[in-house]
């Protein structure tokens, strides 16, 4: 994934770096219909079903709102993580996505 060439907000980029660096090239799929310039979906390339969508809009600046998506939607976890730094926002995604 070649950060700099997705059309996205850079405080993204700095995390989509950081998720590189820390988890490898091709660990994570970015949901390309994710159409918002403030929005991210991730998943790990081997469980499409459970995701996290990353926002930057409506936050402080600097910080991150995240979404949970599982398998089954009634047990997504939707707005109730905002205004995250970079670290917590890693921290989420790392057991979320990686536990």
């Amino acid at each position: 994934m070649n950060v700099w060439a997705i059309d996205k907000d850079i405080p993204l980029k700095l995390l989509l770096l950081e998720l590189v660096h820390r988890y490898g090239e091709n660990t994570l799929a970015l949901n390309n219909q994710e159409q918002h310039f403030k929005a991210i979906e991730l998943c790990a390339v081997n469980e499409p079903d459970i995701s996290a969508y990353i926002y930057t809009f409506g936050q402080n600046a600097g910080r991150y709102g995240i979404d949970l998506k599982y398998p089954i939607s009634m047990h997504n976890i939707v707005g109730e993580n905002e205004n995250l730094t970079l670290d917590q926002i890693i921290e989420i995604i790392s057991t979320h996505l990686f536990s």
